[in-house]
């Protein structure tokens, strides 16, 4: 049962905090490392994987400390984001290396290959591979010989819904026998699919952690915000300032319309439309105001 440790760990580069004093455990079965672009992500799997040392904090693997411990790689397994690939070499000439790295032959890398379903392309160049068969083929590169860790950076990106499909599948099954392993990932419904556990990072730090259903929650019953435009915005704003489930309320002149902060989400969404049917009150624009992931994820720093 492989256990990755990270204790009060930090990475700056010059005054630049990437990663700011982040405690965690990822144990075996499916763990999605959630955050949006820039958050310091891969910066976190990079230190995991040993290619990256702290600035400050540890990281472990079942108690070994990782970094510049070259034993670790029997049983860690990479798959990164950056496409760092010989395009001159057939997938097959690419895993084959790599298994040959790890002492292995030919029939690791075919096993590998035939996992991520890759047999078929695996004559050609990678040169003319999509971005969806280069992250299977770094994949079979990864499970050549077969880690206990796996570290995933994106591995997504570029799929089709038919290869998706097929790595969480993949990823799914190899949780289940036991393994650990940690997918990053900048869409909250790609980890909700397949991770049983969460880690979210936002800026650099540890934003929240536990099952999918509870950080969904912590998303959910945040503040919303909206932008409301209607024929009449200083009654709409009188009758709905009155309710508690609304805790502010400001004239926007500028966009000629109203900026809601609503406190209890389900409660607001049904007392908005009939606040203007009582009174009379056309709605003539309802948006939220703040739905990018930034600003979910900041919200879940401060909670």
């Amino acid at each position: 049962m492989t256990t990755l440790q990270l204790d009060h760990v930090s990475r700056w580069f010059g005054n630049v905090v990437a990663v700011n004093d982040i405690t965690m455990t990822v144990g075996p079965g499916v763990t999605g490392l959630l955050g949006p672009n820039g958050a310091g992500k891969s910066t976190l799997l990079n230190m995991m994987g040993g290619f990256l040392a702290p600035s400050t904090g540890t990281v472990t693997l079942d108690g070994k400390a990782v970094w510049r411990n070259e034993e670790i790689y029997r049983q860690i397994g990479v798959v990164p984001e950056r496409e760092a690939m010989y395009d001159f070499l057939t997938g097959r000439e690419f895993v084959v290396a790599n298994a040959e790295l790890h002492g292995l032959g030919p029939k690791a890398a075919a096993r590998a290959l035939a996992t991520v379903e890759m047999e078929y392309a695996q004559d050609r160049k990678i040169s003319t591979y999509s971005k969806g068969m280069r992250q299977r083929v770094k994949m079979a590169s990864a499970l050549v010989h077969d880690p206990s860790l796996l570290l995933l950076d994106e591995p997504f990106n570029g799929m089709d819904p038919r290869q998706r499909m097929q790595l969480m599948e993949l990823l799914r099954r190899m949780g289940d026998e036991g393994r650990t392993v940690l997918f990053s990932s900048h869409i909250l419904e790609e980890v909700e699919q397949l991770a049983r556990h969460i880690e979210v990072i936002v800026a650099g730090r540890h934003a929240a952690s536990g099952d999918f259903r509870r950080i969904r929650r912590l998303m959910t019953d945040r503040p919303h915000r909206y932008l409301v435009r209607s024929s009449d915005d200083r009654a709409l704003a009188a009758a709905l300032i009155a309710d508690p489930s609304t805790s502010g309320i400001e004239v926007d002149h500028t966009e000629g319309a109203l900026r809601v902060q609503a406190v209890d989400f389900a409660r607001f969404t049904t007392l908005l439309p009939r606040v203007a049917r009582d009174h009379g009150i056309r709605l003539l624009t309802v948006s939220p105001s703040d739905e990018s992931l930034e600003s979910v994820f900041s919200y879940l720093v401060a909670a």
